[in-house]
């Protein structure tokens, strides 16, 4: 299927004119975003990303070496630097700038497979050093304040509780969560298989205050998590149709509000919670990036920060000179 998609991009080439360079620049970059949907499974959310990324490089790109000699193969790393240093001067942070950069490395490797171009350049491009920043999170004592917040007397409130239960309760993200059906759960086990980032399929413990959240939901539905429910979607709005993702995240964002402050409220924050309250029950980094389905211990290295805080702060208020 490689082999093949990449021939495509070959026999594209062959009308690689000066007259049409900027055209085919473009169908590369379409041909690039195509493959990271198709061949590595990659969310509309992440394609949608790269695809404003390289868009901002393809504009950058006609206004630095003229719209009718946009060349890939006389891209060099001065190229490369002058976009970002651009990009600084918009005042884009440096996280977003380092984005820019990784997008551009993702194409640049993806050019050099596809034989469009001989050499990365980008390779020699420094990435710039984000400053590491603690995640936001619900704190241990408003936990509880929050759970409740749904009612309890409604089938919408029943179901709103279950969806923040299981936020807490595994860590798993929002499209895993509203692509659950009945059927990726192991109640005898208390696991739950979830397909993450490139369908890799993991398996997940949830609590007994998660298990029973769900059964009182279900059973409002006259549903359970028995096998002959297998097929059925977890959650669902009126309709007994699956539930959207931005249906939760304007619900949960209700919710948190009444426990936390701040612009990014979503369901991503019962994520970091998740996390968060793990590292500092003192759990392992290692077992905490398998529970995220991070593929690098990078990812997970943020919270390694969070038993530090809490022994700054355990410092303070034990200490007689603290």
């Amino acid at each position: 299927h490689s082999k093949h998609h990449y021939l495509k991009i070959l026999m594209m080439l062959l009308n690689y004119s000066t007259k049409n360079m900027a055209e085919s620049v473009k169908s590369i970059i379409q041909g690039f975003l195509i493959t990271l949907e198709k061949e590595r499974s990659y969310s509309k959310f992440t394609i949608k990303a790269y695809r404003n990324d390289l868009n901002r490089f393809y504009d950058f790109l006609k206004n630095y070496h003229g719209q009718d000699n946009l060349d890939l193969g006389s891209i060099d790393r001065q190229t490369i630097r002058h976009f970002l240093g651009m990009e600084y001067d918009k005042e884009y942070s440096t996280k977003t700038v380092a984005r820019r950069l990784a997008s551009v490395k993702s194409f640049f490797k993806y050019l050099v497979k596809a034989e469009v171009i001989e050499d990365n350049v980008t390779i020699h491009v420094k990435t710039p050093k984000v400053p590491k920043s603690l995640p936001n999170f619900v704190s241990k004592n408003l936990i509880e304040t929050l759970m409740d917040a749904p009612p309890a007397d409604t089938i919408a409130g029943l179901r709103d509780r279950a969806i923040l239960e299981l936020f807490y309760s595994t860590g798993i993200r929002l499209s895993e969560l509203v692509n659950l059906n009945i059927g990726d759960f192991q109640a005898d086990k208390k696991l739950v298989r979830v397909f993450g980032k490139g369908k890799k399929e993991r398996l997940l413990p949830y609590g007994k205050v998660a298990e029973n959240s769900l059964g009182d939901y279900l059973k409002k539905r006259k549903l359970s998590l028995k096998p002959v429910f297998y097929d059925k979607p977890l959650f669902v709005n009126s309709k007994e149709n699956r539930i959207s993702e931005r249906t939760i995240q304007r619900r949960m964002n209700k919710y948190i509000q009444l426990v936390a402050d701040g612009k990014r409220l979503g369901p991503h924050l019962l994520r970091h919670t998740f996390a968060t309250h793990l590292m500092e029950s003192g759990a392992d980094i290692r077992a905490v990036k398998d529970l995220l389905g991070h593929s690098s211990l990078s990812s997970t290295q943020i919270y390694t920060h969070v038993p530090t805080e809490k022994l700054k702060k355990d410092y303070k208020q034990a200490h007689p000179h603290g």
